[in-house]
C-alpha cells in the first residue's frame, strides 16, 4: 500500500531533474501524477516511463507564467483522474548575476517563473481542491528563501523569499477549507540548476565549506519531503518550512 494511494498530483517543471524525480517517486507511492512542463518530448517520455512501470501518469504542456496553461492543466487532472489533491509548484530558474548587472528583462523573467508561476498554480488549484474536500500545496523554495547569500543570486533570493511568504499566506487563508500549504527549502541538489558549481572544483569546494554533511543532496532527498507533505501523515502541518539542506542554514 502506497503512502499516496488515491491522491492526484499536479507537478510543474516535471520533465527533468527534481520535478521528474517527484513525479516518479510519487507515482511509486500510489499517486496519479500529471506532469507539466514546456519541454514536451522529455515530459512525455517521463510520463510514458512511469506508465510503463505500472504507475498512472499524464503529461500536459504547462508554461507556468501562462494563466491559460494553468487552467488547462488543472482541468486535465480533473478530466483524467476526477479530482486534484496535490499541487507541487516545482518549476523555477536560477540567474547568477550581481544586483547591478542584473538586467530588467532577467529580473522580470525570474520573477515571472519563480513567483508568478507559484501564484498562478495556487490560484487555479484552489477551486479544484475545494471540490475535492481539501488538499496539499507544496511550494519548492530554497535556503535562499531563508537567508542571504554571498553569491550573485540576489534576484533568485528575492523570488524564493516571496515563495516562502506566499506559502504562509495561502496556508492561513485556506486552512478552514482543509487546504494545506507548505514550503520546502532545499540546499544544493545535484541537478542541472547548479551544473556550473558541480563542474568547478573551486566553486564546489567553497560550497562544501558551508555544508556540514559534506555532500551535495540528491533529488530523492527532496522528493521524500514532497511525499510526506503530500500524504495524510502531514495532516496537521501547514504554513511550515521543511528545510532539507545538509545543515547549511544551521550554522
Amino acid at each position: 500500500m502506497g503512502r499516496l494511494d488515491g491522491k492526484v498530483a499536479l507537478i510543474s517543471g516535471a520533465a527533468r531533474g527534481q520535478g521528474a524525480c517527484h513525479a516518479r517517486m510519487m507515482a511509486q507511492e500510489g499517486a496519479s501524477v500529471v506532469l507539466g512542463d514546456i519541454v514536451d518530448d522529455e515530459g512525455q517520455q517521463v510520463a510514458d516511463a512511469i506508465s510503463a512501470s505500472g504507475g498512472k501518469a499524464t503529461y500536459v504542456h504547462l508554461n507556468v507564467t501562462s494563466e491559460a496553461d494553468w487552467s488547462a492543466a488543472v482541468a486535465k487532472a480533473e478530466q483524467v483522474y476526477g479530482k486534484l489533491n496535490v499541487l507541487v509548484n516545482n518549476a523555477g530558474i536560477l540567474i547568477r548575476s550581481s544586483i547591478e548587472e542584473t538586467t530588467e528583462d532577467d529580473f522580470d523573467r525570474i520573477m515571472a517563473i519563480n513567483v508568478k508561476g507559484v501564484f498562478m498554480g495556487t490560484k487555479h488549484a484552489l477551486p479544484a481542491m475545494r471540490k475535492a474536500g481539501g488538499g496539499s500545496i507544496i511550494n519548492i523554495s530554497s535556503t535562499a528563501g531563508l537567508v542571504g547569500s554571498s553569491g550573485e543570486t540576489a534576484a533568485y533570493t528575492a523570488t524564493k523569499g516571496s515563495v516562502r511568504l506566499l506559502t504562509k499566506a495561502t496556508a492561513v487563508q485556506h486552512a478552514k477549507e482543509q487546504i494545506r500549504c507548505n514550503s520546502i527549502h532545499p540546499g544544493p541538489i545535484k541537478t542541472d540548476m547548479i551544473k556550473e558549481m558541480l563542474e568547478s572544483p573551486e566553486l564546489l569546494e567553497k560550497r562544501m565549506q558551508r555544508l556540514p554533511l559534506k555532500r551535495i543532496g540528491q533529488p530523492e532527498d527532496i522528493s521524500y519531503g514532497v511525499i510526506y507533505l503530500a500524504s495524510d501523515e502531514s495532516s496537521f502541518v501547514t504554513g511550515s518550512e521543511l528545510v532539507i539542506d545538509g545543515g547549511t542554514t544551521a550554522e
